[in-house]
């Protein structure tokens, strides 16, 4: 028999601990932010509706963003036995310079809309965790003010080749002046994807105020109210806004682009280069043949061409085709810090992570962009350590079984059917 006893008052008042009560709601609700997931919770509480979607849907059916997340749950990983791993070093090189984690923030248009401290916020928040910051196209705070406010950060820019050439001409030149040292050109977006969430919440270049937008207001009025009382949005390649995000982007796209832009462009850029939007192996092949930096396996985050190959599945055989002496790059559907850790196993030398950076800045702004690292970067230590890796560099293909439950039909098994 167990013997009880009456628990006198000051046993019990030792086991109750109460949380100091603070007025930082900020901080309190990010406090409480565990995974990107719990950060996406927030951010959809506290983001009308159009912009949150915005960062939320890709294209069309949105089936390749799903795919994308499933590659990495169908993921088993092999950890090994009896490896010293108190002195963890999660650090790589990429692009020729040392990042303290082994993945960046991707390039999203339209930023500020999300939450209005935008690529400040990234960039700031990216210097301090000592990653690089990948500034688009599409942003709403230019290339100079960008880094004027991130004086440390390291900085590449991802351009679009646009129907007015010397538009793009004078990004490059801007960006190279700014000191970014890696040009993202991207070769995936001829057109704009069928974006039909943005479509069917009426989001538009600038937001605009309708009886739809105002309802979805109220409980947020927070959002207004920083969108109202901040500086207008800046845009460095667009000349007029007004219309959904799929007209800006056909308004502005050139579907004509090919090799002899890409030579345009590396004649005019002093720094590395790396071609994103890679989704073959062929194509691979090819541009490390030109002599690229480094290639970028996405899908644009299922923004794009839906359906489209997932960029996690084609690591392997891309790896495999192109050797050890170019950087690949990988994005698309990664959520989690173990999705990174697979990622560098299976071939890729970085990642960047886009709507999970976006997550954490609707949540709370510069301190939410903060968090998201936070737990990207705690992620991915502790599957390394579990892993019983000590570094990047010790991650091979034998950590990683890429299971699938989208194995492709063999052709002959097409043919009989």
């Amino acid at each position: 028999m167990v013997k009880r006893q009456i628990p006198k008052p000051s046993e019990i008042f030792e086991l109750m601990q109460f949380r100091k009560p603070s007025l930082d709601f900020r901080a309190n609700r990010l406090s409480r932010a565990y995974s990107i997931a719990d950060l996406r919770k927030i951010a959809k509480r506290r983001t009308p509706k159009a912009a949150f979607d915005y960062t939320d849907g890709a294209a069309d059916r949105e089936i390749s963003l799903p795919r994308a997340r499933q590659a990495f749950e169908d993921v088993e990983l092999h950890p090994g036995v009896l490896n010293d791993v108190s002195d963890l070093d999660p650090s790589t090189t990429v692009l020729g310079e040392k990042a303290d984690l082994p993945f960046g923030i991707a390039p999203i248009g339209f930023t500020r809309l999300m939450q209005t401290e935008g690529e400040i916020a990234g960039a700031g928040a990216a210097a301090a965790a000592g990653i690089p910051f990948t500034l688009g196209t599409l942003g709403t705070t230019s290339i100079e003010d960008v880094r004027a406010t991130a004086p440390n950060a390291r900085l590449w820019y991802q351009l679009y080749v646009m129907k007015e050439r010397e538009i793009s001409y004078g990004l490059v030149d801007r960006a190279a002046d700014a000191g970014f040292d890696t040009l993202f050109f991207t070769v995936d977006t001829p057109i704009a994807g069928n974006r039909m969430r943005d479509d069917r919440n009426g989001f538009s270049i600038p937001p605009q105020l309708t009886a739809k937008t105002i309802l979805d207001a109220i409980p947020r009025p927070w959002w207004w109210w920083d969108f109202l009382t901040t500086p207008p949005l800046e845009f460095a390649s667009l000349k007029s806004t007004g219309g959904t995000v799929g007209q800006l982007l056909d308004s502005a796209m050139d579907p004509s682009i090919d090799y002899d832009d890409l030579a345009e462009i590396r004649e005019r850029w002093p720094g590395k280069i790396a071609i994103k939007g890679v989704q073959n192996v062929s194509d691979a092949r090819k541009l490390v043949d030109l002599g690229v930096d480094a290639i970028v396996l996405s899908n644009h985050g299922g923004r794009q061409l839906d359906t489209a190959p997932v960029p996690f599945h084609l690591l392997p055989e891309v790896r495999e085709a192109v050797g050890d002496d170019v950087d690949i790059i990988v994005d698309t559907g990664i959520m989690h810090g173990a999705d990174i850790v697979a990622s560098i196993a299976m071939g890729a030398t970085f990642c960047l992570v886009g709507r999970a950076y976006l997550y954490g800045l609707m949540a709370g702004g510069r301190e939410g962009v903060d968090r998201a690292l936070e737990i990207l970067s705690s992620e991915v230590r502790r599957t390394m350590k579990l892993l019983q890796v000590a570094s990047v560099d010790e991650l091979e293909p034998r950590h990683v079984t890429q299971l699938s439950s989208l194995a492709p039909v063999e052709r002959g098994a097409q043919s009989r059917g």
